[in-house]
C-alpha cells in the first residue's frame, strides 16, 4: 500500500477513498444513537438557536466527516508537493492525514476541530506562499482574521496567534508592521462580533467566550491506557519519522527546514491549547493531524525495507479498525 503511494498516480484517489470507508467500518457497523459534536457551541457563540446533533443523523455526521477529511488530504497532499516538503511529489501527505483523522472513533465525527483543520491547512498555505514576498502586511492581516473566525468556530485555536508571530521569526525579517496587521485582523473580526452582541443586548455573554483564557493548565489528568493502545504502532513510525528528520534535516532545503520548524510549533499549540476547552474531547487533538502526518509521511518516504514498512502500515490499519468494534 505504501509503496502504491509513494507514486503521484491519479488512482490513488479512489484507492484513499475506498481506505476512508474501511477506516471507519466500525462507527458505521455500531451507530451511535446520538452524536454530540460540540458544533452547538457555535451557533450558540453567534446567537443563533439550532441543535446541530438533531439536524444530521449520526450516519450523515459520518459521512459529511468522512468528505471533509478526503478533500483535507486532498489539499494537505497538494501543499506538500507545491513546496517538495518530502523531496518528493506523492500521495503519502494525502495517505497519512486520513489515517491519522480516524484513529480514534470521536475523530470521525464533524465537530469543530475537524471543520477548522481547513484554517490550519490555510495559514500552512499562506506563510509558505508568503515566505519570498517583501511585504506580507496585506497576508498577515487575513491570516489574523482566519485565526478569529477559528476562534469564533473552536475556541482554542486562538493560540494560533502565537503560530502566526512565531512563522513571522521564521520566514520573515522583522517588520513591525506585520505584527500588528495580524493582530488587527484578528480584532477586526472580533470587534464585529462585539457590536453584533451588543445589538442583541448580550454584550456579557461576548465576555463569557473569553473565560476560558483565565483556565488553569491542568497538572493531572485521569486517563484510561487501554484507549490508547491503537496509537502502538503509529508511535513507532511516528518515532522513526523524528529519527528519519534529525539525519536528513540539516542536508534539506531552507525552505523545508523552516516547514518543519513550522508544522512542529502547530503540533505543539495543537496540543497544549487543550486547556482552553471547558470539556476534555479527545478529538481536540485532530488539530494536530498535519504535523504527525508530514512526520509519518516522512519515514515511510525515507524507509528502505519494504516488509518492514509496509507491515507497520497494515498494523495502524488493523489496529484503528479492530478498537472501533472493541
Amino acid at each position: 500500500m505504501i509503496q502504491q503511494f509513494k507514486n503521484l498516480n491519479f488512482f490513488n484517489i479512489f484507492i484513499l477513498f475506498v481506505l476512508i470507508i474501511v477506516l471507519r467500518l466500525g462507527i458505521l457497523w455500531n451507530l451511535p444513537d446520538v452524536v454530540n459534536s460540540g458544533v452547538n457551541l457555535f451557533f450558540s457563540r453567534i446567537l443563533i438557536n439550532l441543535d446541530f446533533d438533531r439536524l444530521l443523523s449520526p450516519l450523515l455526521n459520518i459521512i459529511c466527516a468522512a468528505f471533509i477529511v478526503f478533500s483535507q488530504a486532498l489539499i494537505f497532499n497538494k501543499i506538500m508537493n507545491d513546496y517538495n516538503i518530502l523531496g518528493k511529489a506523492s500521495f503519502l501527505p494525502a495517505l497519512l492525514f486520513v489515517v491519522c483523522s480516524s484513529v480514534f472513533a470521536p475523530f470521525l465525527i464533524l465537530s469543530p476541530p475537524l471543520i477548522v483543520n481547513f484554517l490550519i491547512l490555510f495559514i500552512l498555505n499562506k506563510v509558505l506562499r508568503e515566505h519570498k514576498s517583501v511585504d506580507s502586511i496585506s497576508a498577515m492581516f487575513d491570516l489574523g482574521l482566519v485565526v478569529a473566525i477559528g476562534t469564533i468556530i473552536y475556541f482554542p485555536f486562538v493560540l494560533f496567534l502565537l503560530v502566526l508571530w512565531i512563522a513571522l521569526i521564521l520566514f520573515k525579517p522583522f517588520n513591525w508592521r506585520e505584527w500588528v496587521s495580524v493582530i488587527t485582523g484578528y480584532i477586526t473580526i472580533m470587534f464585529f462580533l462585539g457590536v453584533y452582541y451588543y445589538w442583541n443586548d448580550k454584550l456579557l455573554s461576548f465576555y463569557e467566550i473569553w473565560k476560558p483564557l483565565s483556565t488553569k493548565i491542568p497538572f493531572y489528568i485521569k486517563i484510561n491506557l487501554f484507549d490508547y493502545i491503537v496509537l502502538l504502532p503509529l508511535s513507532i513510525c511516528f518515532i522513526l519519522g523524528l529519527i528519519a528528520l534529525r539525519v536528513n534535516f540539516f542536508k534539506s532545503f531552507v525552505l523545508v527546514r523552516k516547514s518543519i520548524q513550522l508544522l512542529t510549533l502547530i503540533f505543539i499549540v495543537s496540543i497544549l491549547s487543550f486547556y482552553l476547552k471547558a470539556d476534555f474531547r479527545i478529538n481536540h487533538f485532530l488539530l494536530s493531524v498535519a504535523p504527525v502526518a508530514v512526520v509519518l509521511s516522512y519515514y515511510f518516504m525515507n524507509a528502505k525495507k519494504k516488509w518492514i514498512y509496509e507491515t507497520l502500515f497494515f498494523m495502524m490499519m488493523i489496529f484503528i479498525v479492530y478498537f472501533q468494534f472493541v
